[in-house]
């Protein structure tokens, strides 16, 4: 019977001691993985947690986490992993919405997640480098099957509250196989990453991908560029995984490095946004590899197109449905729509999720009788069904009736060479119903304006499309895994914003 932990078990008897893990400074065998984990197991167990039971998980990318996490998993309970920023209030929500028996907090983390947890009488453990296992004899691994839920991931909650997304056996274990079979991974790939290991991308895309094909993972607490470069020498990492804005910091941090420092790098995994061309060209000229870029939801264990790693990837697109996956592009009438037309992006396989906890309306709305997950995004294919994410559907920009793709905008601020990172939302406006809006952060010093922006975008794009707000800052606002968060971004005050350089209407 099937468990989620079956790739570290399936190595820890073939390679027992090939590397699995690596932190800043300790590593970890496939055998010493397996063992610290059916221990945690047993710890679990000793204190009457039952399969099906809730544990919420709150640590930072370190090895301790996937002990835990796998642990979770060979006692048959429910990992629910949560940001490490998560406020007290946000934790109380996910703690009573999933119905938590046990909560589990690295040591060095704030008071909030503990105190929530206290405060609803639900048992903490601090999780610590030398006692996750310190004293517990192994316990058994659950026997499971495939549609029983292992994980309970709460989306970002952009709309309403959050929602919990239920991701079976079935669904962890398929992605571990399909992201292996998409990189050509093996025993000899060392694999790193900034990510949270808390967020699907680095859960699925990575870990389980990388246990699966029984490479090792190198992690890094709190992704730094500096510190990312430092891991990638130390490491030889043959796979790094990350989000555009980490590709970019760790550009503007190599300036200077030796080329032969990177010669190990087979290619890069970016997910999580959409890809600036300037940035996948530019890594990929520095790095000297092919950075290969994905597209999927917490919906859909992290995975729906890919990159072919043969050709390399299309600039602009995410490729094409991983194995056991198809995607579509629908109308509103549930038709397919023909290449180069936009839809919205639908996903049916092994990876969909089982459903919103305890929300079975809010599943209906998203997921049909047949298993096609509805995502909000919009997208196109091309002639050979590469799909290209245009946008997410609640961030179209619909200004006085012509629709703005933010998307389309910010590769085109990516691309001037003062500008580091970009975000553009729509304002409202009594005229146009909508304005377009820009807020941009530029390379340290650099003497940069909103009517230098304006020129800039003026030469590439229509008229309608040209942001008439603009706002310079030190940085944007990012989310756990470095994705910018254009939610935080305060359109009130865009809005009172005046652009000084006038742009005619065409």
């Amino acid at each position: 019977m099937p468990n989620v932990i079956d790739p570290v078990r399936r190595h820890s008897d073939t390679t027992p001691d090939n590397i699995a893990l690596r932190g800043s400074d300790s590593a970890l065998t496939y055998r010493q993985l397996l063992t610290a984990a059916v221990r945690y197991a047993g710890a679990l167990a000793d204190a009457g947690l039952c399969a099906g039971d809730r544990v919420l998980l709150a640590a930072p990318s370190v090895p301790e986490f996937v002990i835990a996490y796998m642990g979770i998993q060979a006692a048959g309970c429910v990992a629910v992993p949560v940001n490490t920023m998560s406020t007290g209030p946000e934790t109380e929500y996910v703690l009573t919405d999933a119905g938590v028996s046990l909560a589990i907090v690295w040591h060095e983390l704030g008071p909030a997640v503990g105190d929530a947890a206290t405060a609803l009488d639900i048992p903490v453990w601090a999780l610590t480098r030398d006692a996750p296992t310190a004293g517990n004899a192994p316990g058994a691994v659950s026997n499971r099957e495939l549609g029983d839920t292992a994980a309970i991931l709460y989306t970002s909650g952009t709309t309403g509250r959050p929602k919990g997304a239920e991701l079976t056996v079935g669904n962890l274990l398929s992605g571990g196989e399909i992201g292996i079979e998409c990189s050509r991974g093996s025993n000899q790939d060392r694999t790193g990453t900034g990510l949270p290991l808390f967020h699907v991308f680095g859960q699925a895309s990575v870990m389980m991908a990388t246990f699966t094909g029984g490479g090792s993972l190198s992690l890094l607490a709190r992704f730094d560029p500096t510190a990312m470069l430092d891991m990638l020498r130390r490491d030889r990492l043959t796979i790094m995984a990350g989000v555009p804005t980490m590709w970019n910091a760790m550009l503007h941090a190599a300036d200077g490095a030796d080329s032969q420092d990177f010669a190990s790098l087979r290619i890069a995994i970016s997910g999580g946004a959409s890809l600036p061309g300037k940035v996948a060209r530019e890594f990929e000229s520095r790095f000297g590899c092919t950075i290969l870029e994905g597209y999927g939801l917490t919906e859909t264990t992290a995975f729906g197109t890919f990159d072919d790693i043969d050709h390399g990837g299309k600039i602009g697109y995410t490729g094409r449905a991983v194995p056991r996956t198809e995607v579509a592009v629908m109308d509103h009438d549930g038709l397919i729509c023909p290449p180069g037309t936009v839809g919205e992006v639908f996903v049916r396989g092994a990876t969909v999720m089982k459903g919103y906890w305890n929300r079975p309306s809010d599943t209906a709305e998203v997921l049909s009788a047949d298993g096609w997950l509805r995502t909000g995004d919009l997208g196109e294919t091309d002639a050979d069904g590469n799909l290209r994410i245009v946008d997410r559907v609640k961030d179209l920009i619909i200004r006085g009736g012509y629709n703005v793709y933010p998307s389309e905008v910010e590769e085109v601020l990516y691309a001037h060479p003062k500008i580091v990172e970009a975000a553009v939302v729509g304002v409202p406006d009594d005229y146009y119903g909508e304005e377009v809006a820009a807020v941009v952060a530029t390379v340290p010093g650099a003497e940069f304006d909103s009517a230098e922006l304006v020129s800039w975008a003026r030469e590439k794009l229509s008229a309608y499309k040209v942001p008439r707000i603009v706002s310079i800052v030190d940085t944007l606002p990012k989310g756990s895994t470095g994705k910018i968060l254009k939610r935080s971004i305060d359109r009130a005050a865009l809005r009172r914003d005046t652009l000084p350089t006038e742009v005619p209407e065409r």
